[in-house]
């Protein structure tokens, strides 16, 4: 490489190169939307240079579970994400994607909130508007199962004739071949959790041809885990097709033991020949809408329907005493509100449920029925049932990835007005505190988690390493300062200590300097490791 080529050269920083082992001081050096060359590179000079010593420098971070692909159309510039140092996200996970958007696909909640630049059903024209946002993060998308078989089948409460399959995979197959990254589930909800073993194995196939991945939010992650568990692998046994267990947790109290006998499944098939791998982001709270918490029965069919039973005094009443039936008094000391959408609610946004019980004066399973009521299936719930022991247990597995299982947010514009889980800003601050500080994994690991990790297993190529060839997707940070600060109560913060951050060579984040347009693009995976 001719020094007269190079844009920007990265003076004395120490680096984590990605895959995992010591960190070095080294210089690095950028030319166009690659790394040049990493070294000594005294004699060398760029058109800008960045002064890095005192800070690490590592590539930038992967976020493999993310829903931002509705709201990279609203916020291109994706702050809460490049903020943390997150340069790449897979979005369409939990079986909710924003494409494709045929007719009987109804978008989640959140994303309907909203107005977009521009319309699109196809995963081609939303790929198209995309491109035209601009967007400073690089983003692959798996195509959710919600969206294919509402296309097919609706909301159907039911399993899928061996017919609707078969439509199911041809409009699965025109996705993935138009640019999804793979397949993704949610069997925990409505109308999802009817699908039965055969129309996940044939879409799963689908998947296995075109060398994706099929990421599964899995039928339980407390009670009936280990057979979740088994479930899943059996798909990815029976299939082939590499098999990604969203957030693995173990929720809920009565399900912490199970942890041991959890990680020994993944394990032994992992040493089988099963391609797996897991992902998880470093919080003891879940969240998602608060109307998860309904019986199945009540939970069908759509928003209207839904409402008319909350609202018939006896079906209400049913339903209140269904769910008694399941948790006790102490299940709602866990539980917080989060997002809420009448004015009225506002005031209970990441509070406990037991803050609105009490203004309120009524048993918490009232209050979260009256929010659900009045918010009209918009309110979000958080969850705090995970045990932190079990936390970094799951997270120093080598093959489980930071995912933050949250959409992009800002702290300003439209998407700041929603109360989010604070993982949205902090996920990556939080875990990369906790190495830095001794609380996991060594420095030079946490860095290949979020980085090369990722990048290899979803097959993005070029990524996720700070070597020559590779692409700048890089991050520079100060280890004394880098840390959340987003809390459960305040989510909307960034996080300290972020010094710069490059997407594709492109400057995009620094104190002083953001003169760089977005340099974002949208991955397509290689089929071929």
């Amino acid at each position: 490489m001719q020094i007269n080529q190079l844009d920007t050269i990265l003076r004395g920083g120490q680096v984590a190169d990605g895959l995992g082992g010591e960190v070095i001081t080294a210089d690095v050096a950028i030319s166009g939307d690659r790394i040049a060359a990493v070294g000594d590179l005294s004699d060398a000079t760029a058109t800008h240079e960045f002064d890095a010593r005192g800070l690490l420098v590592c590539p930038g971070f992967i976020d493999v579970h993310t829903h931002s692909d509705a709201y990279l159309l609203i916020e291109p510039g994706s702050p809460s994400k490049i903020r943390q140092g997150v340069t790449t996200e897979i979005t369409g996970n939990c079986g909710a994607s924003a494409a494709p958007r045929w007719p009987g696909y109804t978008m989640p909640s959140d994303w309907l909130e909203h107005k977009y630049p521009g319309d699109w059903q196809s995963v081609a024209e939303y790929l198209d508007l995309l491109a035209a946002q601009r967007p400073a993060v690089n983003s692959a998308m798996l195509i959710g199962h919600r969206a294919i078989r509402a296309a097919v089948m609706g909301t159907a409460p039911r399993a899928a004739t061996a017919d609707e399959i078969s439509k199911m995979c041809a409009l699965l197959e025109q996705a993935l071949t138009e640019g999804g990254a793979g397949l993704s589930t949610g069997l925990i909800y409505a109308p999802a959790m009817y699908a039965e073993p055969a129309e996940i194995h044939a879409l799963a196939q689908v998947v296995a041809r075109h060398g994706g991945i099929y990421a599964t939010h899995m039928r339980s992650e407390g009670g009936r885990l280990l057979e979740a568990i088994d479930e899943a692998l059996e798909v990815a046994r029976a299939t082939g097709v590499r098999l990604q267990v969203s957030h693995l947790k173990t929720a809920g109290r009565a399900n912490w033991h199970k942890v041991e006998a959890a990680l020994e499944k993944i394990n032994s098939a992992r040493a089988a020949g099963v391609e797996v791998a897991s992902d998880l982001y470093p919080y003891t709270a879940s969240c998602t809408d608060l109307d998860i918490i309904l019986p199945t029965w009540a939970a069908q069919d759509g928003r209207a329907a839904i409402l008319g039973r909350l609202r018939d005094s006896a079906t209400r009443a049913k339903i209140r005493a269904d769910i008694a039936a399941e948790r006790d008094d102490a299940y709602w000391e866990a539980v917080w509100v989060g997002s809420t959408r009448h004015p009225d609610n506002a005031p209970f946004a990441g509070q406990p449920l037991t803050v609105a019980a009490a203004a309120w004066n009524i048993h918490p399973l009232d209050a979260a029925l009256r929010l659900m009521d009045s918010d009209e299936l918009f309110t979000g719930g958080i969850f705090f049932g995970m045990c932190e022991e079990n936390l970094w247990r799951i997270l120093a597995e080598p093959w489980v990835m930071l995912g933050s299982d949250a959409s992009l947010r800002a702290p300003t514009g439209p998407l700041s007005q929603d109360h989010p889980h604070p993982r949205a800003y902090g996920t990556f601050a939080k875990f990369m505190r906790a190495a830095l500080d001794g609380k996991t994994v060594p420095v030079g690991e946490a860095v290949r988690k979020m980085t090369s990790l990722p990048a290899r297993w979803f097959r993005l190529s070029d990524r996720g390493e700070v070597r020559p060839g590779a692409y700048a997707d890089l991050v520079a940070l100060a280890p004394a300062t880098f840390r959340d600060r987003a809390t459960y109560t305040n989510p909307h913060q960034f996080s300290d200590g972020l010094a710069a951050v490059w997407v594709n060579g492109a400057l995009t984040y620094h104190p002083q300097d953001t003169t760089a347009p977005p340099a974002g693009r949208y991955i397509k995976i290689t089929k071929n490791p």
